[in-house]
């Protein structure tokens, strides 16, 4: 898909005069399981395919105005398990990308934004958390810690009903820690953690362990693709958030430790779509896709070219380019891995959901991308 005619830009931004509220940052809760904090697909789907694997992705579905926005997301996700032509075409999980709930992480948001759109999603479904999920209501008068909620739902010691599930029939999962590693047949995917602040932070232990991270699926190069997830976007064209030089620095000076870089890099926090590819000095082309328009009502706009406001001369932005991007509408992703003879790729597509009312029609493909595995 072009970018829009009504808007041509091409580059990521920053935002100027936004406040860097680095004092919202919140300690970590502790781990429920062991380092290194890995979690194998297949003791929770021990049937899973060998050489294809589907699932979904969005972050942001949360929210307590207009909610049909995050209904209709579901609902669109849900339906595509109807819509598989072979049980193998069916996704097998779905990976959020942080802010399940907002603007608190509250127990007592789970049900209304999560449990109740997604009680029928047939399938399990992971998360990192985003900063409305580990953000505190100074009115609770529960006084809960950062990410109590998340933990119970998602990094629980063994899976079991939740409290406050009420009649989704959904239980825990078992995440190993707030920032860990899923491992699967066709793919490792590392999901970082990057806190409350508006442009993230991440503390230097979690960085050693990403870089670690990094070696370890170096080891599988050609054999599994290598996914990075983290809620804040190091790049952005938005008008609500921009850039974030927090998340540029951690993860770039990460691949240079390491000398090791992803096949692609998921974010939320942006609430729409947009996809970059990043040009580094070795040769690699690395794809940045934000999917953060996953029901939040409120969309965010991408910036005019030439707005002061945003600007996007820093060297920081150079060699990033905005291929696609989609502003209006919300939408998901539905990522497949595959393996044959032939062609090792990640294939992702876009889909945007039906206009309000409309609730016939199936979710259209506004953008399609593929990654060959293994040029890392």
């Amino acid at each position: 898909m072009s970018l829009s005619p009504i808007n041509p830009r091409s580059k990521p931004v920053f935002k100027i005069g936004a406040h860097d509220d680095q004092e919202k940052f919140q300690p970590l809760p502790l781990p429920t399981d062991l380092y290194p904090y890995h979690l194998d697909l297949k003791t929770v789907l021990p049937n899973l395919p060998e050489n294809k694997m589907v699932f979904h992705m969005a972050g942001d579905t949360g929210g307590l105005v207009s909610p049909v926005f995050k209904h209709q997301v579901a609902n669109q996700m849900i339906g595509q398990f109807a819509q598989a032509r072979l049980p193998e075409d069916s996704p097998q999980f779905f990976f959020h990308l942080g802010d399940v709930v907002y603007n608190f992480g509250q127990a007592d948001e789970y049900y209304p934004q999560f449990f109740e759109p997604y009680a029928h999603y047939p399938a399990p479904i992971f998360a990192i958390a985003g900063n409305h999920d580990a953000d505190l209501n100074p009115s609770d008068p529960k006084h809960p810690n950062s990410l109590d909620a998340f933990i119970k739902v998602f990094c629980d010691t063994q899976s079991q009903p939740i409290a406050f599930a009420g009649d989704s029939g959904r239980n825990s999962n078992t995440q190993p820690n707030v920032y860990w590693t899923l491992n699967t047949p066709l793919a490792d995917i590392i999901a970082l953690y990057s806190n409350v602040p508006r442009f993230g932070t991440i503390t230097a232990v979690q960085k050693k362990w990403f870089v670690e991270e990094l070696k370890i699926a170096a080891v599988n190069k050609g054999e599994k693709a290598l996914i990075i997830c983290l809620h804040h976007v190091p790049y952005s064209a938005d008008t609500n958030h921009g850039s974030s030089t927090h998340m540029q620095q951690f993860i770039n000076s990460a691949f240079e430790e390491a000398n090791v870089f992803p096949d692609i890099v998921f974010s939320g926090h942006v609430h729409n779509y947009q996809r970059f590819s990043k040009h580094y000095d070795n040769g690699k082309n690395l794809p940045f896709i934000v999917a953060g328009a996953g029901g939040f009502a409120d969309l965010h706009k991408i910036a005019q070219p030439r707005d002061p406001e945003f600007p996007d001369t820093s060297k920081l932005l150079d060699n990033v380019h905005l291929l696609s991007y989609c502003d209006r509408t919300h939408g998901f992703l539905k990522i497949t891995i595959e393996k044959t003879e032939e062609r090792f790729a990640l294939d992702g597509a876009y889909y945007t959901i039906p206009p309000i009312g409309d609730n016939s029609s199936p979710a259209t493909v506004y953008d399609r991308f593929t990654v060959k595995i293994g040029d890392y």
